[in-house]
């Protein structure tokens, strides 16, 4: 799996030049949207392997454009933006995206970014490679990045379904907001978990009282675990 082409989704063209003249060194192909929209239109033809995102984009933001996208990819996606307060850095991760970096930034920095990520993908699903577990009345396939509830397919966005995978996949063991931060979405976010609680809040909403032999717990001032029932 190797990276070659990028999406660059930003409606400033001086932005996107400078993007393009590091971009084209490293050696990738560099393929532009203007509008959120337009960004949706590329990514189904053209089949990037990552995605730069604006936040402020015309017609659709870069929040709306990275929730359609993570309803059918898990393609490494760094926002970009000029916002820089916690709740939109928050709120970028809890929609699904790998990374966040704030303007104005360094394009060698967005360089190594892309690197970072990328890698960190490829590793995963390198060692991942089958990714399916299954409980009582739970089944997760994390090919098809799917959730079966008593034989029945829920809903479940991208970041939800990668948590508790990563939850389910070491029953019993507890894991820190900290460690499901980095594991999930790559690094450690600030020191703020707010996200992590809030994707365990809507796990919770979709699979509590499914079976009496297993549920997610909260560990108090330390994280959450998987917890399979000793009966």
């Amino acid at each position: 799996m190797s990276l070659e082409k990028i999406l660059v989704v930003d409606d400033d063209k001086n932005i996107c030049d400078l993007l393009k003249l590091y971009l084209d060194k490293e050696g990738y192909k560099v393929i532009f949207a203007y509008d959120g929209e337009e960004a949706l239109v590329k990514f189904n033809s053209l089949k990037p392997d990552l995605i730069l995102l604006d936040i402020m984009l015309p017609v659709m933001d870069g929040w709306q454009t990275c929730l359609e996208i993570r309803k059918t990819s898990n393609i490494p996606i760094i926002m970009l933006t000029a916002k820089g307060e916690v709740f939109d850095r928050v709120l970028g991760l809890e929609i699904g995206a790998d990374d966040y970096i704030s303007k104005p930034f360094d394009a060698k920095e967005i360089v190594a970014r892309i690197k970072a990520v990328y890698r960190r993908v490829s590793q995963n699903s390198e060692k991942e490679i089958p990714r399916k577990i299954k409980y009582d009345k739970l089944e997760i396939d994390m090919v098809k990045y799917e959730m079966k509830l008593d034989g029945k397919i829920v809903d479940i966005p991208p970041k939800e379904l990668e948590l508790l995978f990563k939850l389910a996949s070491n029953p019993n063991q507890v894991c820190t907001r900290d460690q499901l931060l980095d594991d999930i979405w790559g690094y450690e976010y600030y020191g703020d978990s707010r996200t992590i609680d809030v994707h365990i809040k809507r796990i919770r909403n979709k699979i509590d009282n499914v079976s009496d032999k297993w549920k997610l717990r909260t560990v108090w001032g330390v994280g959450y675990k998987f917890e399979l029932s000793e009966n």
